[in-house]
């Protein structure tokens, strides 16, 4: 990780655990985003089907930054739909990682989360 994105990253998980009272990972932080994008609170029960979905949701929003995904509507549960518009590069996990911490910063601060 360049300096820059590392050191923005520390910032966000310092910021995280201010509010959660715990460390994040990156999955945890994913599964966060998920959340956020549906409009539930964490108070509810998800089955393990769901949660998958939380993070695909959460994952297209994050790539929709780039060009990959494009929000197609909600269904009647409310749920986001997202299409693949772009095909995804192919990397290895070390620049997965650092592609989704990237796109992860850029949802923080554009969405203006911590206010």
């Amino acid at each position: 990780m360049k300096p820059d994105l590392n050191f923005r990253w520390n910032e966000l998980q310092n910021r995280l655990v201010q509010q959660f009272q715990k460390e994040l990972n990156l999955e945890a932080i994913i599964f966060l985003i998920g959340l956020r994008e549906l409009g539930e609170g964490p108070h509810r029960e998800f089955s393990k089907e769901e949660k998958v979905d939380l993070m695909h949701i959460s994952i297209c929003r994050l790539l929709s930054q780039s060009g990959y995904y494009e929000l197609q509507g909600k269904d009647e549960d409310g749920w986001p739909h997202w299409k693949l518009v772009k095909d995804l590069p192919h990397t290895d996990i070390f620049s997965q990682e650092f592609i989704l911490k990237e796109h992860i910063l850029t949802y923080f601060e554009e969405e203006e989360v911590f206010g």
